[in-house]
C-alpha cells in the first residue's frame, strides 16, 4: 500500500474508530453512573482528542502547515457524525446543536496534536493519557453530577388590534395550518411544530392544552389571571406520552436533561390602537455543561414563541 494512502487512512480511520467505540461504551444504559453521552468528558473530550489523533498520525509534512492542524480534525469528526445517523445512535438534531463545538475542540486537539507530533520526542505517554482522559473523567463528572439551571426565554410583538381581539387568540390559538408556522429552527431541527391551544374556561385554574405534531402535548393550568391582561400558567410535559420518534432521547421534554415549566402571557397597551403582547416562559436544564445547553434552549424556546406570536397577530389584526 502506498505510504501516502496508509498515513491517510490511519490519520481519519484511528480517530474515527476511537469515537465509534466511544459513543458505543458512553452509550450502555447499565453503566449511566460512570459514563454519559450527555457530559463534558465526551462532548467536548472526545472531539478535543480526535483533532490531536489525526495530526498525530498524520504525516510530519503536512502537519507542518498550520491550516492543516486546524482542518484535518474536521474529516473523522464528518466521518463519525455519518456514522452514527446511519446507525441511529444520534439524531439529526442533537449533531446540529453540538457540531460547532466538536469541530472547534477538534480543531484545538489538532494543535495540541501538531505540537505533540513537531517536537520530535518521545510523546506515547502524552498520547496514551489523552485517549484514557475522557474514562478517566467522566466517573468523576457523573460522581459531582449536574447542577440544574433555570432559564427563561423571553419574547414580544406589537399589535394593531383591540385588546379584546387579541386576547381571543392567546387563549385559543386555533388550528395553525402548516403554511402558517415560520418558526425556521424548530423545522430545520426537525422538532414538532404548534398545532393549536384550547382553553377549557377563563380563570385561574383552568386548564389549558397546547398541542403540538408529532403526538407532544403540553399540559398547562393558569396559575394567575386578569382579562385581557395577563395569564400565567404552569406547563407539564409527560415523556410517556411523546412516541419515541418525536424527539431525540437527549432533547426530550420533561425528560432527564430538559423541561419546561411555566409561560406567562401579558398585554400592554400601547398608542394609537397598538397594543404590546409578551410571552415568556421558563425551562430548566440538567446537564454539566448548561453553559452551552442553555443557549440552545432559550434559542429554541424563543423561536417557538416568536412563531406563535406572529400567528396571534396576524389573525388578531385579521390578515
Amino acid at each position: 500500500m502506498d505510504k501516502r494512502l496508509r498515513n491517510t487512512l490511519m490519520a481519519v480511520g484511528i480517530p474515527t474508530a476511537y469515537a465509534v467505540v466511544l459513543r458505543l461504551l458512553f452509550g450502555v444504559r447499565t453503566w449511566d453512573q460512570l459514563f454519559s453521552v450527555m457530559s463534558i468528558s465526551f462532548l467536548f473530550c472526545l472531539p478535543t482528542i480526535i483533532g490531536a489523533l489525526t495530526v498525530y498520525f498524520s504525516a510530519p509534512e503536512k502537519v507542518e502547515k498550520l491550516s492543516y492542524r486546524i482542518l484535518a480534525p474536521w474529516a473523522p469528526i464528518f466521518l463519525f457524525f455519518i456514522i452514527t445517523l446511519v446507525l441511529s445512535l444520534e439524531g439529526w438534531a442533537c449533531w446540529l446543536m453540538i457540531l460547532p463545538v466538536f469541530l472547534l475542540a477538534a480543531s484545538i486537539g489538532g494543535l495540541i496534536g501538531g505540537y505533540l507530533k513537531l517536537r520530535h520526542s518521545s510523546n506515547r505517554l502524552q498520547i496514551s493519557f489523552l485517549v484514557l482522559l475522557p474514562l478517566l473523567a467522566a466517573p468523576v463528572e457523573q460522581f459531582i453530577g449536574a447542577i440544574p439551571g433555570t432559564y427563561e426565554a423571553y419574547t414580544y410583538i406589537d399589535i394593531q388590534a383591540p385588546a379584546d381581539k387579541i386576547w381571543d387568540q392567546v387563549t385559543r390559538v386555533a388550528t395553525i395550518a402548516e403554511e402558517e408556522d415560520s418558526g425556521w429552527l424548530n423545522k430545520m431541527l426537525g422538532f414538532p411544530r404548534p398545532v393549536r391551544a384550547e382553553l377549557d374556561f377563563e380563570g385561574v385554574g383552568a386548564y389549558r392544552e397546547a398541542v403540538f405534531t408529532k403526538g407532544l402535548v403540553f399540559h398547562e393550568t393558569v396559575t394567575e389571571y386578569i382579562d385581557n391582561q395577563k395569564m400565567v400558567f404552569d406547563i407539564k410535559a409527560y415523556p410517556h406520552e411523546i412516541p419515541s420518534t418525536t424527539l431525540d432521547e437527549h432533547v426530550v421534554i420533561g425528560g432527564d436533561y430538559f423541561d419546561v415549566l411555566s409561560g406567562t402571557y401579558e398585554l400592554e397597551d400601547l398608542e394609537n390602537g397598538w397594543h404590546r403582547l409578551h410571552l415568556s416562559s421558563r425551562f430548566e436544564m440538567n446537564t454539566t455543561f448548561n453553559f452551552y445547553a442553555g443557549w440552545w434552549g432559550k434559542w429554541i424556546m424563543k423561536d417557538i414563541q416568536r412563531n406563535i406570536l406572529r400567528v396571534e397577530k396576524k389573525r388578531a389584526e385579521g390578515k
